[in-house]
């Protein structure tokens, strides 16, 4: 590993970042990594929040600052914006898509590379489509032989969490298909200072009108699959407050 390894992040819209891994970015930045997030979206075709904060066509660069924010208290590098317009990404050119996220590979260097699962987490057809070019970079730079990124990693809800809070809006994954849970507590704070950042979205996530201790189960661990690495690595091994499940991956 460099002095400083790297992580590179990818995902559709401002505050994917936040709610489902941002804990782990938090303990990462924290330990020194040099944490990289690039956006698909500035989430135009969002929520303006209720009461509306903002008029539709101000969203886009509304939540482009809230991004902003939202790295700034996770310690993050500053984020990333390919601008693709919100709700449109399965039907844009996924070679082209995947050549943007594979550039940004190159300018980072990142030793992991992190985004939804093939599902999408969710089933949102924007998460499936990043997914997808991320897939398609890792496996650009496996194929030029490049020596990062060594992995790449999905979000996942494990079934026993959807099972404890009797919810079923995630597509869970079976427990044994978890490779690592991360408790996040220890940046609580910093996480939930995050999530606020995006205004505009707090009346569109559930949770946060769900009560405290339903959120800690949800927010205060952070899960994620190990997809691909290369030759077995696992760059994450040193990771703070982590549980591991299952160390295998598929190549």
């Amino acid at each position: 590993m460099s002095e400083h390894p790297t992580l590179l992040a990818v995902f559709a819209h401002p505050d994917d970042e936040s709610i489902r891994c941002g804990g782990t970015l938090a303990l990462l930045a924290k330990k020194g990594w040099r944490i990289h997030v690039l956006t698909a979206t500035t989430g135009q075709a969002g929520s303006c929040g209720d009461p509306p904060l903002c008029a539709q066509e101000e969203l886009g660069a509304v939540r482009a600052a809230e991004l902003q924010c939202a790295c700034e208290a996770l310690g993050l590098e500053p984020p990333q914006l390919l601008e693709y317009r919100d709700g449109t990404l399965s039907q844009v050119d996924e070679d082209a898509a995947a050549a943007q996220v594979f550039d940004t590979i190159l300018q980072c260097q990142p030793q992991v590379l992190l985004s939804w699962p093939p599902d999408g987490l969710s089933g949102h057809p924007d998460h499936i489509a990043v997914s997808r070019w991320s897939e398609l970079a890792f496996q650009r730079a496996v194929a030029a032989g490049m020596a990062v990124p060594v992995a790449l990693y999905h979000l996942v809800v494990p079934q026993s969490m959807a099972d404890a809070l009797g919810s079923y809006r995630f597509r869970p994954v079976p427990d044994e298909a978890v490779s690592l849970a991360v408790d996040v507590m220890p940046v609580w704070d910093k996480k939930l200072k995050a999530i606020h950042c995006h205004r505009t979205q707090l009346g569109s996530s559930p949770i946060l009108a769900a009560p405290p201790d339903h959120q800690r189960v949800f927010l205060g661990l952070e899960h994620f699959r190990q997809a691909a690495s290369l030759e077995g690595k696992d760059p994450l091994d040193a990771l703070p407050n982590v549980r591991r499940y299952n160390a295998s991956c598929n190549n």
